[in-house]
């Protein structure tokens, strides 16, 4: 059996929760401090681009769909035809983002954006039950030039868009991705965390290795794609 949290009384356990509690305050004004940050940063003007959705060619401008602003997900993507699954990760962050018309309030929309031919991603992301807006840079060097390039790289991109003109506003990569989804969130308030073994745990806390606890493609598959 899995070691426990020692078992105290509850002034002292309310003792200590506070003591968390004041960090985690501390930690939120902290991100209001920087998400001001980042609504005071630059912007940097982009060339023209046309990308491929399931209706055929569209220029990036016009991905906004008439909003001013747009999240762009950059999903990774295996360039082998014959590759049965695509990235994990990028599959399973992904398949959390289900209900986005709450950005429409925002003036804000947000999409999915990969390396792989329209038709093939369009099947993936039904495959997968990813009921999100695909589109295709195969042909365009939009990828490469928001830090997806082909056979690599995953991102979060932001971008306004003022008339005819596209500006880029922010990126992330790596761990910062995860701040953008709930699953870690909800996993880290669990007792025994995400149970990965590169984190600080307790002595005998359950652990394993690093992304052991994700869900693959396959898993994604079986819990939200179409029944068999």
């Amino acid at each position: 059996m899995a070691a426990l949290p020692p078992v105290v009384d509850s002034a002292t356990w309310r003792k200590e929760l506070d003591e968390l509690r004041a960090r985690e305050k501390a930690a939120t004004r902290e991100l209001d401090a920087i998400a001001a940050q980042r609504r005071r940063l630059p912007m940097v003007k982009m060339p023209e681009y046309t990308l491929v959705g399931a209706d055929g060619p569209v220029r990036l401008v016009d991905v906004f769909d008439g909003r001013s602003q747009l999240i762009v997900y950059n999903h990774m993507w295996d360039p082998d035809p014959n590759a049965e699954w695509q990235c994990g990760g990028c599959t399973s962050l992904t398949s959390s983002f289900t209900r986005l018309d709450f950005l429409d309030n925002y003036d804000a929309r947000f999409v999915i954006v990969t390396q792989g031919p329209i038709e093939a991603a369009l099947a993936y992301a039904e495959r997968v039950g990813n009921k999100m807006t695909w589109y295709s840079t195969a042909d365009s060097p939009f990828g490469a030039d928001v830090g997806a390039p082909p056979g690599g790289g995953f991102a979060f991109n932001v971008f306004l868009r003022d008339g005819e003109t596209v500006y880029r506003t922010w990126h992330t990569s790596g761990r910062g991705v995860e701040q953008l989804t709930y699953t870690f969130a909800l996993v880290d308030v669990l007792p025994y965390g995400r149970q990965e073994e590169w984190q600080d745990s307790p002595e005998g806390w359950p652990q394993g290795p690093a992304y052991s606890g994700w869900l693959d493609s396959p898993d994604v598959a079986r819990l939200y794609g179409p029944a068999e």
